[in-house]
Formats: structure tokens, C-alpha cells, sequence
């Protein structure tokens, strides 16, 4: 990349360091391969004070957490649309507040959930309503969250597939604590067309994430993205703020790391 990069980059603590189980580690094996900056869909099985001792210590930003997503073996996949489960979503947003204000971390992502047996429009509504509770908790905390749509191959019935969907819905809050996780893994499946629908929906983007598709492996790897050419879109774009790495490494995670390299990136 010939101009000079305007993004950061970040570790994805959940698929990459695969071969470390314990979270602390990956923070410090992030740190010594050059990181500066981590996302961590699930912290909460370490203590707050536990991470942020270890974020003193390898140095690193704390970029991203997820909200709490429930019991995947029951097929929980967050609860934002959930009909009935709206205490377990605010309950999921205050802790993820929580931990995000001790480890000074600006974004959360809300996992929206799986559809069920109630109608759409039920989970549509349920939806808009526990975003517009979640506002004022985020904006007294001066964090930012931000929603995601998933695609179906990956997350079948999951509630938030739909890119203008999610930007209606963010348009709709009309708070600047609000905006799009724009994951190119999942923008290739969904809409396809990546160069003009970065264009489309950087403006309301927050966050970014990178993935090679279909496999989600690291993004020099073979598939549909040329990601040499998409770092040079995403800086041609002015974008600044983070792209997040959550890819799963082939094999170990510092092998796969050549990548950054054949692409012009730093972290």
C-alpha cells in the first residue's frame, strides 16, 4: 500500500490464538507479535480488574468486547430481538458497559439473537425497543455500540442479515452512539459488490472486520477478496478507526501472520 495507512489494525482474541486456551495469554502473545490494539467478543469469564491489569501490562488497546451472548448450546446468539428476554438484554448491555468502562474500551458490539417461533415483525419491534433502552446507558457511559449483519451461511436464523436494514434501524436511534459493524467476511456473502458497498456504508461504520471468503481464513489466503486491493480502497475511503482480524489462522496464528507483509498492512 503506497500511501500511508490510516486504519489500525487489531487481534480478534476469539479466533485467533486458538493454540493458547487461556484468554490472558493471548493478550500477551498478541502483544509480543506486534499488536497494538485486541477485540474480545467474550471476556467475562476473567475478572475486569484481571484484564485490565493484563491490558497494563502488554500495553495494548482494548477495542471491542461483545455483549453477552447466553448459552450457546441452547442456541443463544445474544438477545437484543428476543421477544420475552428483554431483562436479559439490558442486563447483558449493563455488564458489557461495565467491563468496557473499566478496560476503557469504545465500542460494544449487541448481538442481536436468533429468530424463534414468534413472527418477524415481533422481533423487529422487540428490537428497535431494547436499542432505544440501550441509548441512554450508552451515552451516559460515552460508549458506542454498534450491530452487525451476519449472514445466513454462517449463522443460520440469525435476526440481523440485512446491511440497509441495520442502517435504517441506526438512522432511526438518531444518537451518535450508535453505528454499523461492517464485516467484509460477511458484506462479500450478503450483498457481494464490496468495493461500492464499502463506499455505501463507511459512512456509518464504526468498525471493521476482515475475513477471507468463504473459509475465514487469514485474508491473503485463497477465495472471493483481494484484501491487497480492499486495504487500498479502505485508505482511499480516508477510513481511520480499526479494522479487527477475526479470521481463523490455518494453522498457527504467527504463521499465517506473512500476510501483512504481501499486503503493504501494519499493525
Amino acid at each position: 500500500m503506497a500511501s500511508i495507512q490510516r486504519f489500525k489494525i487489531c487481534a480478534n482474541l476469539d479466533f485467533m490464538f486458538q493454540e493458547h486456551s487461556s484468554l490472558v495469554t493471548r493478550y500477551s502473545e498478541a502483544a509480543r507479535l506486534g499488536f497494538k490494539g485486541v477485540e474480545t467478543a467474550v471476556p467475562y469469564k476473567v475478572p475486569e480488574e484481571e484484564l485490565l491489569a493484563t491490558l497494563k501490562q502488554t500495553g495494548l488497546t482494548q477495542v471491542l468486547i461483545n455483549t453477552p451472548v447466553g448459552d450457546v448450546s441452547r442456541g443463544e446468539v445474544g438477545f437484543a430481538s428476543l421477544p420475552g428476554k428483554e431483562n436479559a438484554f439490558l442486563e447483558g448491555v449493563q455488564k458489557a458497559i461495565s467491563y468496557a468502562t473499566t478496560l476503557q474500551c469504545k465500542l460494544i458490539h449487541i448481538m442481536a439473537g436468533l429468530v424463534t417461533e414468534h413472527p418477524l415483525e415481533l422481533h423487529e419491534k422487540t428490537y428497535v425497543q431494547n436499542l432505544r433502552k440501550a441509548v441512554p446507558l450508552l451515552e451516559k457511559a460515552g460508549i458506542v455500540a454498534v450491530i452487525e449483519p451476519i449472514n445466513q451461511h454462517s449463522v443460520p436464523n440469525y435476526f440481523l442479515s440485512d446491511y440497509d436494514k441495520a442502517v435504517s434501524v441506526i438512522e432511526s436511534l438518531k444518537t451518535e452512539n450508535f453505528g454499523l459493524l461492517l464485516d467484509l467476511f460477511h458484506l462479500q456473502q450478503i450483498k457481494g459488490n464490496v468495493t461500492r458497498n464499502i463506499e455505501k456504508y463507511l459512512p456509518y461504520t464504526k468498525h471493521v472486520q476482515i475475513a477471507q471468503v468463504p473459509e475465514r481464513h487469514e485474508p491473503n489466503s485463497f477465495g472471493e477478496l483481494n484484501y491487497s486491493y480492499i486495504f487500498h480502497h479502505l485508505n482511499e475511503c480516508k477510513y481511520s478507526d480499526w479494522v479487527g482480524l477475526e479470521y481463523r489462522p490455518a494453522k498457527s496464528t504467527s504463521d499465517g501472520l506473512n500476510w501483512a507483509d504481501e499486503c503493504g498492512v501494519n499493525f
